[in-house]
């Protein structure tokens, strides 16, 4: 295990540490954090031998839920009840294997303290979201939820990202895109980053591919995400 913390600290020392949210606060009440039961069928067990660190372009996921109750703390924005504005969110760290059959939902969780929501909620905006990847994804790496997201919101801050605002008025492919983010990060290029998008061409995340060490390496072909000479279009917000 000190290994795996060894490997995030060489990870991190070089990089800028960057948030993304513009203003970040939590609201004094939050929803009481609920575990989440296994789905029928879905538990898979696998050797854990690479990681996915997968971010949400949070702009594109509120553009329909911004009135949302549920969405609330990610969408409302500070002055009706949200924890502010947001661009890269992290979805979740989701440990991976040698092939499309990653492991998941490895074992029951019970449900996170509101003290250790509370503490990633400016990372991750959402009370749910986090109970859910805790059970889905770090349940296969660690027994210890404080280790798992610690780990997440560490390689999350050492991200650097493009300029949105520019890319968002440029006509750009997948490609084009990639290229962008893996130069704006040290060590990172174009193949080790998978983008994804929606039905109608829009931006709705970005998926760092790392291995077992958690530094950055090429996406295997389950990863790819949208095809490089697709059109991509960002959405900023209005």
């Amino acid at each position: 295990m000190r290994r795996w913390w060894a490997a995030l600290a060489l990870l991190v020392l070089p990089s800028i540490l960057h948030a993304q949210a513009r203003e970040c606060r939590i609201p004094d009440r939050i929803a009481a954090p609920r575990a989440v039961s296994i789905p029928p069928g879905e538990r898979r067990t696998a050797p854990v031998t690479n990681h996915l660190l997968a971010l949400s372009w949070s702009p594109e996921f509120c553009r329909t839920r911004g009135r949302d109750p549920a969405h609330r703390l990610q969408c409302g924005g500070i002055a009706d009840g949200g924890a502010g504005q947001f661009g890269f969110i992290l979805h979740g760290l989701w440990p991976e294997t040698n092939g499309p059959r990653w492991p998941q939902w490895c074992r029951p969780v019970p449900a996170l303290s509101r003290a250790t929501v509370r503490e990633h909620l400016c990372t991750t905006p959402s009370v749910r979201l986090i109970q859910r990847e805790w059970a889905k994804h770090g349940s296969c790496m660690t027994r210890d939820p404080r280790r798992y997201l610690r780990a997440g919101s560490i390689l999350y801050r050492a991200v650097r990202y493009p300029d949105m605002n520019t890319l968002s008025r440029r006509n750009l492919t997948v490609r084009q895109f990639a290229q962008a983010f893996a130069a704006a990060n040290r060590g990172v290029s174009p193949d080790m980053v998978s983008v994804q998008s929606n039905g109608r061409g829009w931006l709705t995340e970005v998926r760092i591919c790392l291995g077992r060490d958690f530094r950055p390496r090429r996406c295997p072909r389950w990863q790819r995400g949208a095809r490089p000479n697709e059109r991509l279009r960002i959405w900023r917000g209005r």
